[in-house]
């Protein structure tokens, strides 16, 4: 059940980022479990795999919002909008 409720709390904070924030933290949780898995030591394992997932699961995301950029506004608000052009 501690499982289930985890995973429905990380879904719905995950509903409200934007495509590169989501595929890093979904890159970064993939990369440190299978580090964990395949390295002799787990920990340094977790580490490194989380690290290099973070930074390609990011990059992946960013590519899939092409034209998409992410403002905020004074009162601290953020909303996705088209980008200036030559952007």
């Amino acid at each position: 059940m501690k499982k289930i409720l985890t995973i429905l709390v990380l879904t719905m904070a995950l509903g409200a980022c934007s495509q590169t924030e989501k595929g890093a933290a979904v890159g970064g949780l993939g990369g440190a479990a299978i580090g964990a898995a395949v390295a002799g030591d787990p920990v340094q394992g977790a580490v490194v795999g989380g690290a290099v997932g973070a930074v390609a699961g990011a990059l992946i995301g960013h590519a899939s919002e092409s034209g998409q950029c992410r403002y905020r506004d004074r009162h601290g608000r953020v909303y996705v909008d088209r980008c200036p052009s030559g952007y």
